[in-house]
């Protein structure tokens, strides 16, 4: 089987993989399209280091083989994080964060190869009529949509998303369905004009050179500000930006630390909030009612998955088979 293996230090491309074999509770699923995510250039960068195998995990295939008789022949997305199914994380609705749970493409083979495996439940059919090059995005939009499933803003209220790459864009456009208030901040003035059906946009230097100038106040700081740059820099910005009292959503991976003034957390009263993986239905849902606007990807075949990895477009991604 073909497919692109993280080796520890880099990514190869095997033409010797194993094929998958789907136990009992899992299914094989033959990839149709995969999009590149920020997470995968982490990876190589060294933020998983423990990992070998095949990467990604933003995934449209097609069930070949289930144990679950009415999923074989269905289009189908998955979620990354499978649990033990025993543990309190797992029993209490927290399968994501299992202590003991395997994630595609970050510590069990994931979907940059021919065919994967996914348990059952993880699976979800995409619905009649939205295509593979949309539905591959389920997964990005989930993350979005993950915001306002875990954290109330009210409708009014300022939020700013730093950032200015493909999940900030889900991000401006989840929050604008809300009413939200939205001000976008980045570093590419031909990125953020794609912002502009949905939020107000500035560039990161402007930001930064208003701060040095000390020409913040109150009224311009925001109650909410979503970290969604991957650059460890984008919390320094956030953690001046939020009003007292107001919470930053960290919703970045990157590889690495990078220190910062702590003890404005307490003085501040600022809430963190982590935010990860989110809600796969309503993603779906956005994604066949065309109320989501996302650009074309760019797409690579799997011998070409150098170019994908450092593509600067709105999203890369591979052509790995078709219907």
């Amino acid at each position: 089987m073909r497919g692109i293996w993280f080796d520890g230090n880099k990514a190869v491309l095997r033409n010797d993989i194993p094929m998958p074999q789907a136990d009992e509770g899992h299914s094989l699923i033959r990839i149709l399209r995969a999009g590149v995510c920020s997470t995968d250039r982490e990876i190589l960068k060294g933020y998983r280091p423990d990992f070998r195998g095949v990467m990604g995990h933003e995934f449209v295939g097609v069930v070949t083989e289930s144990s679950q008789d009415e999923l074989i022949g269905k289009t189908v997305v998955g979620e990354l994080n499978e649990g033990c199914g025993k543990c309190i994380l797992c029993r209490s609705g927290r399968e994501k964060h299992c202590l003991s749970r395997k994630v595609i493409g970050m510590s069990k083979d994931g979907c940059f190869a021919q065919y994967m495996t996914l348990a059952d439940h993880l699976i979800h059919v995409v619905p009649e009529g939205l295509s593979p090059e949309k539905a591959v995005l389920t997964e990005p939009l989930a993350a979005a949509l993950e915001i306002p499933e875990r954290i109330h803003i009210a409708p009014g209220t300022p939020v700013a998303v730093i950032g200015d790459g493909r999940l900030a864009f889900m991000i401006a456009q989840v929050l604008h369905l809300t009413g939200t208030p939205v001000t976008v901040i980045g570093k590419h003035p031909e990125k953020l004009s794609a912002f502009a059906p949905y939020a107000d946009t500035v560039l990161t230097d402007e930001v930064n050179e208003k701060l040095r100038s000390g020409g913040f106040t109150a009224d311009d700081m925001f109650e909410t500000v979503v970290d969604a740059a991957g650059h460890p820099s984008s919390m320094e910005m956030a953690m001046q930006i939020v009003r007292r009292q107001g919470t930053i959503i960290l919703k970045s991976t990157y590889a690495g630390a990078h220190p910062f003034d702590m003890s404005l957390i307490a003085v501040n009263e600022l809430k963190i909030e982590g935010s990860r993986c989110g809600p796969f239905e309503p993603a779906l849902t956005l994604l066949k009612e065309d109320r989501i606007d996302l650009p074309e990807p760019e797409w690579h075949s799997l011998e070409d998955f150098e170019a994908a990895f450092s593509s600067t477009a709105f999203k890369a991604g591979f052509i790995i088979s078709e219907l």
